[in-house]
């Protein structure tokens, strides 16, 4: 068995939603493309059959990695964490020492996070540097563009869970 992995509530209903479309509209309205496009003849050089049978082969396979998401979610509670500590689940300012900016994140799970939105995965290298940290600690870490410095300025929970 795979160990449990964290979601937000807010994250596993999207990736819920995200299920439930595919495999209510989506993966049958490319099943009667496919069945229309079978039915026009020769097989090897029906373009409307080929890219079906594709989409259809990308919607199953997508289909499967968000059913196994799914099976190994730990929801967590966004809104009820203790925002002493940088954890799963609370909004975290940092101060960016090198460039003086100020960022901010929500510490996520790898299976909910948009990476155009603010939300970083504790999986991350940034991720993993923050969490147990407090108000005030100043942080280094390593990423693929080179060794990046932080000081943390506030923890707050989730206004979502």
């Amino acid at each position: 068995m795979l160990d449990p992995v964290p979601i937000s509530r807010t994250g596993y209903n999207r990736l819920k939603e995200e299920l439930e479309r595919l495999q209510k509209e989506d993966l049958p309205q490319v099943m009667r493309a496919v069945a229309e496009a079978r039915e026009m003849g020769d097989l090897r050089e029906n373009a409307e059959y080929i890219t079906g049978r594709e989409r259809q082969g990308f919607l199953v396979g997508r289909i499967r990695e968000l059913q196994g998401m799914l099976s190994r979610s730990d929801i967590i509670d966004c809104t009820k964490v203790d925002p002493d500590r940088a954890q799963f689940g609370t909004v975290v300012s940092l101060l960016d020492l090198d460039t003086n900016k100020e960022l901010t994140y929500q510490l996520l799970g790898p299976d909910e996070v948009d990476h155009t939105a603010t939300g970083i995965s504790i999986h991350s290298p940034i991720g993993r540097a923050i969490l147990g940290h407090a108000v005030g600690d100043r942080l280094s870490v390593e990423t693929p563009r080179g060794d990046r410095h932080f000081e943390v300025r506030a923890i707050a929970r989730s206004e979502f869970d």
